[in-house]
């Protein structure tokens, strides 16, 4: 047995692997080797030693001072800080916590509208603390003043979650539950406080729980120690939300908060009240309350207008600098209000769960240490974070990703809990360069080795009896043979003495060489070939398309994919152009000049040769050069305006049938094919169909034509990638049917011109054409005994319940699992995943790929919730949704969408929460962010577009989005928005992002927003004249041109900054990212507030407060 290594090369298995640097070395399992210093905590999500539940005695957690920030009236002040904060980093986000005041609308009664605190609940549950005893019930009791009841306000407008009716209070079961009820005027609400430590941190995911400990605070003052659990205070907010200029309907009044409970497990006198003119600590991001975060990194001195952070507070500070807005100006009824009602107002953003704060906290927690795999049910380090993986038996998150590292043994529990059982995997994904590639492992004639009964392959997890002469299936339970050259002993723990030196024993990832019986027809493939097909109407020839195509194959050719060290790619390559008819080349290496045949009758399409098509390029480059300089002048005049589509692929599908290899087709369309030929469309395009029933069908494709030739496309393993240049409607959802169920990728640039879009074209053809593909695939989930996968999403073509067929699959493309329950799951033995992909390598290999992953199971919802991952659940339900607007009414997916996130998180606060009043939202730690990310999907243009969004640019989208990776719909729907001016030019790394709201930017500063598509410089109208000069060339802000594409290439620092942070960002997404400079107050200005997903939507979407909102009423409704 040999096992081929590729570069980068590493040591044999059997050998210690190189140190990264800074790390102690650990060997398999996580234990840690002889060098590690002892660590104080036990197994991931293992008790930790000697770790107490109560806070040190004498430690209590110290009153609010309840000033709140409004939501949309208070400028960040340009020096400020930029991160949203919840959580561990010592940052403080937004405005100070003094107001502005707002004015009141005649028909708002005072006092009528505050909303309930948000809890990230960390898991402490009823089961893992002791519950507080009855006197400590009665002593905080003892501390809460209860307001008289009020009537409630009425039901919020303008939400656009179905009939007003459905907005009524829930039931009223609790004191003063209704969900607007309100205080009489002038009296503040009342605060009872969770006793414990204040400073309180979310634990990091997955990670054992940390004792209390001091550390210095930035000003060298004692820290109050860090405990996880408490709840946020009550606090009402006076006055209705400002109206904000991307807002069409007032938000709903705000919640009433209620008061919060005594946590268990944490004994104490209820605390003093604090009038909010009294010095206190000052609310926290996640609800604690504790000294205010330490300064920003990168950024030199306190904020100003704020207290210096870090440091113990002190009196009252002054209200911000205010900018002149007519919305601001306080009116004078408020300006008479008593003391404590004047500074409280609607929920202050800061105080709800901040996705950027999470983000950076988990980088600080998780980006140093390497993700070591060898522990069952680990859950990984955030998309977000840039870490380092260790394969040691579980595959690296880099190809799988679970919904839920910890899944409930029974059915019934998964039922509870709603949480959808699902995994994201990416079988080809890259690797970073310091990641080995999974290692080829040749079995010989014999082929790899697999279980008789349910034929799952050998893998770390199967388990050697009799001495090393049996094995047991750990997928089925059946005992097989080993074969005698596989034979090998087992050492004192029953483990062979060879498993570190067999990747399949070892690691988490390999690859076999597959045996001629996993071939089609019994025989080896050939090489894959590449076929070039293009549209060269009227349309495509005007607009320059095609000259700039040609004249870049050219020099693209050379770049085609080739195996490990090969010198020159495998594949072949073959050229055709079309209008109604389609021509084919000869360019067979013996000619002097490429001839020409043309094919008339598209109704029967045939390939007109067989020789001389499918070309080596290095052998016929003299005359694929002279066909390229042609083709842009024979069709220099032409007057064709129509163009079939459906003959083209047929023509390739044939012309890959005739050379018996798989292969990929490029194709580059124009306009809707409307001549007569099997696959003619018509013009369908109706936007009085939006929010009806008919909706669904601008989803579908108009015939079933093209399905019928996918699956043939599919059985021939021919994947197609469609280059889309329309100028008017193309009908996207007939016409990326095929690419969708081949494994291909569909390309869109709406109203294309040389000059703006040259750049994005061509460098998303230069990667389409050189990434690594896996052609002619097939693809199997097995699992162990208990659940089974039932469900898939992606772009591939299932004929069957189980196989998922791939004609083609990159790096880039993931297929989506669900799982459901078939039977009782074992707490003890946990749950197994293997991905089997059997496809043919770019130099006509082939291979199967392996992915196996261990999960935990478990019998406590409190486990299931402590492991979840919000991000590959959003991916999960994005997926579900988009897939479910096909069938489905949009408004009835929307509904469903919100319906399940409500019960997910409805029964967490049931089952899993600690005891507390129902006023309070009380978010799982893992899950905290899922409101604010579900949000962003409901608001997105597939369900709920807005006036300016095409009918094809929804369908696009639905299709892009059903075979995004994690990462990438992580920043599709919420999008990152990086200030370009606070941090200092001199620095080198990524500039920490804001949260995606308009109140986090301040007309001095210049942002860049980034979603994976596009890629904005929002540029503010006070702009410093140096920071224009330097970055545009021009002498002021108005002379900027809005919509400049192109930033000028300068030689000063900050342009050299700018342009290289838009140059590392496009390095990291797998489509380039066009560049839109849009400036303040101007008319692009809205297209780049549609990606501000945290304010409310022009089209009707929910902010992010609303939607907190509305969703804790769900809850509450479950729950009554």
């Amino acid at each position: 047995m040999n096992v081929n290594q590729s570069a980068p090369p590493v040591p044999p298995f059997g050998q210690p692997q190189p140190v990264y640097p800074g790390y102690h070395q650990s060997s398999y399992g996580g234990q840690p080797g002889s060098t590690a210093p002892p660590t104080p905590y036990g197994a991931y999500n293992g008790p930790v030693p000697g770790y107490q539940q109560t806070p040190p005695p004498g430690v209590s957690r110290a009153p609010p001072s309840s000033g709140v920030p409004p939501i949309s009236t208070a400028q960040v002040p340009s020096g400020q800080g930029a991160y949203g904060q919840f959580g561990q980093g010592d940052i403080q986000n937004g405005p100070s916590s003094t107001v502005q005041m707002q004015r009141l609308p005649g028909s708002q009664p005072f006092g009528s509208a505050p909303l309930a605190p948000v809890v990230s609940q960390p898991n402490v549950l009823p089961p893992y603390g002791p519950l507080p005893t009855s006197a400590q019930v009665t002593a905080q009791m003892a501390g809460m003043q209860i307001g008289g009841a009020v009537a409630p306000a009425p039901p919020p407008s303008g939400l656009g979650y179905g009939p007003p009716t459905s907005l009524a209070s829930a039931s009223g079961s609790f004191p003063n539950s209704g969900l607007y009820g309100s205080y009489p005027q002038g009296q503040a609400p009342p605060l009872s406080q969770a006793q414990g430590p204040s400073g309180s941190q979310p634990p990091q995911r997955s990670a054992p729980q940390q004792a209390s400990s001091f550390t210095p605070s930035a000003s060298g003052g004692p820290r109050i120690p860090s405990m996880t659990g408490q709840i946020l205070p009550e606090q009402s907010f006076v006055g209705p939300p400002v109206s904000q200029p991307n807002h069409v309907s007032s938000p709903p009044p705000p919640q009433v908060l209620h008061p919060g409970t005594q946590m268990a497990g944490l004994p104490g006198q209820p605390p003093p009240m604090h009038s909010s003119q009294q010095p206190g600590y000052q609310l926290q991001q996640n609800g604690s309350f504790g000294p205010v975060r330490g300064p920003q990194p990168n950024y030199g001195s306190p904020y100003p207008a704020a207290p210096t952070f870090g440091s113990q507070p002190g009196p009252p500070q002054p209200l911000p600098p205010k900018r002149l807005d007519p919305d601001a100006i306080p009116s004078p009824q408020l300006n008479e209000l008593p003391p404590q009602q004047k500074t409280r107002h609607r929920i202050d953003p800061d105080a709800i769960p901040s996705p950027i704060q999470v983000i950076e906290d988990d980088r600080n927690n998780r980006g140093s240490e390497p993700f070591v795999t060898g522990v069952r049910g680990q859950v990984p380090p955030l998309v977000t974070t840039n870490f380092l993986v260790k394969d040691q038996g579980n595959a690296s998150p880099r190809y799988i990703r679970c919904t839920s590292y910890n899944i409930p043994c029974t059915s019934d529990m998964a039922k509870q809990a709603q949480v959808p059982l699902a995994a994201v995997i990416k079988p080809l994904a890259r690797l970073p360069a310091v990641e080995a590639s999974p290692y080829v492992v040749d079995h010989g004639e014999s082929g790899p080795l697999r279980c008789n009964r349910c034929k799952a392959y050998m893998c770390p997890f199967m388990q050697f009896i009799e001495g090393g002469r049996r094995f047991q299936c750990c997928f089925c339970s059946c005992i097989n043979d080993v074969p005698p050259q596989y034979f090998q002993h087992l050492d004192h723990t029953g483990k062979r003495v060879d498993a570190y030196d067999r990747p399949e024993l070892s690691l988490g990832s390999y690859e076999f060489l597959a045996t001629v019986d996993y071939c089609k027809n019994n025989k080896f493939p050939s090489p894959p070939a590449f076929i070039f097909m293009i549209d060269v109407s009227y349309n495509a020839i005007r607009s320059g398309l095609v000259r700039l195509l040609c004249e870049e194959l050219k020099s693209l050719l050379d770049f085609l994919p080739r195996e490990g060290g090969a010198e020159e790619s495998a594949i072949r390559v073959g050229f055709v152009t079309y209008n109604k008819v389609l021509h084919f080349y000869n360019v067979k290496s013996s000619l002097a000049q490429p001839q020409m045949m043309v094919v008339s009758d598209v109704a029967d399409m045939f390939v007109p040769l067989l020789d001389g098509f499918l070309v080596n390029v290095n052998d016929s480059r003299a005359v694929i050069t002279s066909l390229l300089d042609q083709i842009p002048e024979m069709f220099a005049d032409t007057r064709e305006t129509e163009t079939v589509f459906a003959p083209v692929i047929q023509a390739g599908m044939e012309a890959l049938k005739a050379a018996e290899c798989a292969g990929k087709l490029f194709l580059f369309h124009t306009s809707l094919p409307i001549a007569e030929a099997p696959g003619k469309l018509k013009n369908r395009d109706d936007r009085k169909l939006i929010n009806t029933d008919k909706e669904k069908t601008l989803f579908q494709p108009q015939t079933g034509a093209y399905q019928n030739l996918a699956k043939e496309c599919v059985a021939q393993g021919c994947c197609v990638d469609l280059f889309l240049f329309p100028n008017q409607y193309v009908d996207v959802a007939t016409l990326s049917v095929v690419p969708q169920l081949t494994g291909g990728s569909v390309y869109k640039y709406g109203c294309f011109q040389v000059e703006n879009d040259q750049e994005r074209f061509m460098s998303d053809l230069r990667r389409d054409v050189q990434k690594v593909v896996g052609f002619d695939a097939v693809m199997r989930v097995r699992t162990s005994t208990g659940i089974r996968a039932v469900d898939f999403f992606g772009a591939f073509y299932m004929s069957n319940t189980t196989d998922v067929e791939l004609a083609g699959l990159d790096g880039d493309k993931t297929v989506t699992v669900e799982f459901k329950h078939d039977d009782r799951l074992n707490e003890e033995s946990g749950a197994l995943l293997q991905c089997a992909l059997l496809y043919t390598s770019c130099a006509g290999q082939r291979r199967l790929r392996i992915h196996n992953l261990a999960l935990n199971c478990c019998t406590q919802l409190a486990d299931l919730y402590r492991n979840c991952e919000t991000d590959t659940l959003i991916n999960y339900m994005a997926k579900f949704a988009y897939r479910g607007v096909l069938n489905s009414p949009v408004k009835t997916v929307r509904d469903t969408l919100i319906t399940q996130c409500a019960q997910i998180l409805a029964c967490y606060r049931k089952n899993c929460a600690s005891p507390s009043s129902a006023g309070q939202l009380i978010l799982p730690e893992c899950m905290k962010l899922l409101p604010v990310y579900l949000n962003c999907v409901l608001k997105s243009d597939v369900l709920q577009p807005g006036a300016e969004v095409t009918t094809d640019d929804r369908a696009y989208v639905r299709q892009l989005v059903t075979s995004m990776d994690v990462a990438e719909t992580n920043v599709f729907f919420y999008p990152r928005l990086l200030p370009l001016t606070k941090s200092p030019i001199e620095s080198t790394t990524e500039p920490p992002a804001v949260r995606a709201s308009e109140e986090r930017l301040s007309s001095g500063d210049i942002y860049l927003l980034e979603n994976g598509l596009n890629l904005f410089i929002w540029v503010g109208a006070s702009v410093q004249q140096g920071v224009v000069q330097s970055l545009f060339g021009v002498s002021s802000f108005s002379q900027i041109t809005s919509g400049l594409s192109i930033l000028p290439v300068l030689d000063n620092p900050m342009s050299k900054k700018v342009r290289g942070l838009v140059d590392s960002l496009r390095t990291q997404r797998s489509r380039y990212m066009k560049l839109i400079v849009v400036k303040q107050e101007d008319k692009l200005e809205m297209l780049f507030k549609h990606f501000l997903v945290e304010d409310k939507s022009l089209n009707g979407g929910a902010s992010y407060v609303d939607f907190l909102c509305h969703m804790h009423k769900e809850i509450r409704q479950l729950l009554s």
